[in-house]
């Protein structure tokens, strides 16, 4: 056998008999040592990759609604029949497998050289240096490269431009504050190799300072100016500074771009550490110095963390977690000078009058859109800086678009009442949808909000937009770190969060997507077949 007819070679396994599973139902099978997630779907099997390609969670753990699997850590979606990827985070999709049903029995066929893969990346053109149109695409966060991958995944051939100020190429941001001293090649979202084979040019350290609607150009810090057909605003946010006294000195962070990452860890290491916000973002960075620094102290305005995204009750219980790690709390105040010697920080005033003595201070008390550079360009922006878009991902002005942590949205599941959420996977999901209609394919943006955060190596999980509710009701119990949390606003489920309760919430986000309604009652049964927890 010739080298070539080796590598085509299919193996195939005998994974079950067909009535091992009945509609609705899946399972991880295996074909040669490699993991297969078999499902079946009126009366068909089907079979694909069984690891989620954001960070490899199993799916057979996942929630499986009518031919999508959603994964039960970060809620990504993944088509059962094709295996492609349907909402985020994550950019590839599953690698699906050939299935025949024979005699009763079911065998999955996979191809030999395809074996070890877990992922599959989407077909994409390539760029036809004849096309004489171009997208710009400027920030380098998740939005613009979802954006760039679709554009090219549906035949876009112009020129596509990544531009961002950032030192990386579109990296993992959420790891940031989760693990501060990561390697930046271990968080880039895509190798150089693979921008240079689709044509996708990426400019770091370059920054947009403004844009000209009337010309189509954008011009940079460096005075370069540059031309577009379509332009795409995913600049994101930045770290909102301390404003009061001493906030200029030495020894007071901001987490923003991997080199504040690696900045924090080194600086803190054995250093007595106050982070100012007990914020999703201060938290994590709190939890990751806890068996670092010295001391952390962790300054909130509210009761508790996460009181009003969360509630007090699993706000007080992050707070106990940490205070386990010795992280000390100061809660329902705030930091009214910071005091230094030598241009170095020295210690943090409260307004409680209460002084701390510490060597780093790193402020996590919220962020602003980063739209300055649309000032005198007529796009719109709200009262708070976000850019205002339609479900589209359209601004006022014809042939922009923005998407991302920047926007102000309607949101389907609120009657589309106008929203910003920070979210990493809003912003691929945004991204995709801009890309769409750039190309004149109109598509609206119905993605249900999907959030995780990680403290001391365990995950909240949330969905839905919480904003405003009136009550939670609890399954489990807080306190044993174990439970599903329900929001009620007007007698209905507008959000979940969990801990310790996989698929809840990624099953809860899937009726959401599908425009079901859960009522009160059914949070408040005991009954959660309707979950099928």
């Amino acid at each position: 056998m010739s080298r070539c007819q080796e590598a085509d070679e299919e193996v195939t396994g005998l994974v079950c008999q067909v009535d091992d599973l009945k509609d609705g139902q899946m399972k991880e099978v295996t074909v040669e040592d490699q993991k297969v997630l078999l499902v079946r779907t009126q009366g068909q099997y089907s079979a694909v990759g069984s690891q989620c390609s954001h960070y490899n969670a199993p799916l057979v753990k996942g929630a499986l609604v009518g031919d999508r699997v959603r994964c039960p850590f970060h809620g990504a979606c993944f088509n059962v029949k094709t295996g492609d990827i349907e909402e985020y985070p994550g950019l590839d999709s599953l690698p699906s497998y050939k299935v025949k049903v024979e005699d009763g029995k079911v065998y999955v066929s996979i191809n030999r050289k395809s074996l070890q893969s877990t992922k599959r990346v989407k077909e994409m053109c390539k760029m036809e240096p004849g096309v004489k149109h171009t997208i710009v695409l400027v920030g380098g966060g998740p939005a613009s490269l979802v954006c760039a991958e679709m554009l090219r995944q549906n035949c876009y051939q112009g020129q596509i431009i990544i531009i961002t100020k950032d030192t990386l190429a579109p990296f993992d941001k959420p790891k940031l504050s989760k693990a501060l001293n990561v390697d930046s090649s271990s968080i880039l979202l895509r190798s150089s190799d693979f921008y240079q084979q689709y044509g996708i040019e990426v400019r770091t350290q370059k920054e947009v300072m403004s844009v000209n609607p009337t010309d189509k150009t954008v011009k940079m810090n460096d005075g370069a100016v540059q031309r577009y057909d379509q332009l795409l605003i995913s600049t994101g946010c930045r770290a909102r500074p301390l404003s009061c006294p001493g906030s200029d000195l030495k020894g007071v962070k901001l987490l923003q771009s991997y080199e504040d990452a690696k900045e924090i860890h080194s600086s803190c290491l054995g250093k007595k550490v106050a982070v100012i916000g007990a914020s999703f973002i201060g938290m994590e960075v709190a939890s990751y110095l806890s068996d670092k620094a010295a001391s952390v102290a962790v300054v909130g305005n509210s009761s508790y963390p996460y009181e009003r995204s969360l509630g007090p009750e699993i706000g007080n219980m992050c707070m106990q977690m940490l205070e386990e790690q010795n992280v000390k709390f100061y809660m329902k105040d705030g930091v009214t000078e910071i005091r230094g010697e030598n241009g170095k920080v020295k210690g943090a005033v409260l307004k409680s009058g209460t002084v701390l003595e510490v060597d780093v201070v790193i402020a996590g008390i919220g962020v602003i859109p980063n739209s300055d550079l649309l000032s005198g360009s007529e796009v719109e922006v709200d009262s708070k800086k976000a850019v205002i878009v339609d479900k589209f991902m359209r601004t006022n002005i014809p042939d922009i678009f923005s998407a991302g942590d920047i926007t102000s949205f309607p949101l389907t599941i609120r009657g589309d009442q106008r929203v910003n959420i920070g979210h990493w996977q809003m912003s691929q999901a945004q991204g995709r949808v801009a890309a769409l209609n750039m190309l004149k394919k109109p598509t609206r943006f119905e993605s249900v909000p999907f959030f995780w955060t990680v403290l001391l190596g365990k995950s909240i999980r949330y969905a839905g937009y919480g904003d405003g509710y009136t009550e939670i009701i609890f399954k489990g119990k807080v306190e044993e770190r174990k439970f599903l949390a329900f929001y009620i606003k007007d007698e209905v489920v507008v959000a979940a969060a969990s801990m310790m309760f996989d698929p809840a919430v990624a099953r809860l986000a899937e009726l959401m997507a599908a425009g079901q309604i859960i009522t009160k009652a059914q949070a408040q049964a005991d009954d959660l077949s309707w979950l099928q927890m």
